[in-house]
C-alpha cells in the first residue's frame, strides 16, 4: 500500500479509535489524526510481531482494518495516560 492509503487508514482508525473510546483531548482532532496515523503503523507491526501474520494486506482488507484500529486504541488510551486525560467529559 502506498503513503496515501495510509494516511487515510490512519485518519479514519483515528476517528473510529475516538469514537470507540469517546472524552475530552488536548489537541482535538489534529492530534487524534496523528495518533490513528501512528496507530495503523503500530498495530500493522503488532500483528506481524505478535501473531506471525501480514495484517496489512489491503486497503480494503479487513484486517488491515482492525489492526489499525487497534493500534490507533493503544495509542490513543497511552496519550491520555500520559497527559493525564480521563474519559470523562
Amino acid at each position: 500500500m502506498g503513503i496515501i492509503a495510509w494516511i487515510l487508514i490512519g485518519l479514519l482508525a483515528g476517528i473510529i479509535a475516538k469514537a470507540l473510546m469517546p472524552g475530552k483531548d488536548p489537541g482535538g482532532i489534529i492530534i487524534t489524526m496523528l495518533i490513528g496515523i501512528a496507530g495503523g503503523l503500530l498495530g500493522g507491526w503488532l500483528g506481524k510481531v505478535i501473531f506471525g501474520v501480514d495484517s496489512i494486506d489491503g486497503f480494503f482488507d479487513l484486517s488491515t482494518w482492525i489492526a489499525a484500529i487497534i493500534g490507533s486504541l493503544i495509542l490513543l488510551a497511552l496519550y491520555r495516560v500520559f497527559t493525564g486525560n480521563s474519559r470523562h467529559a
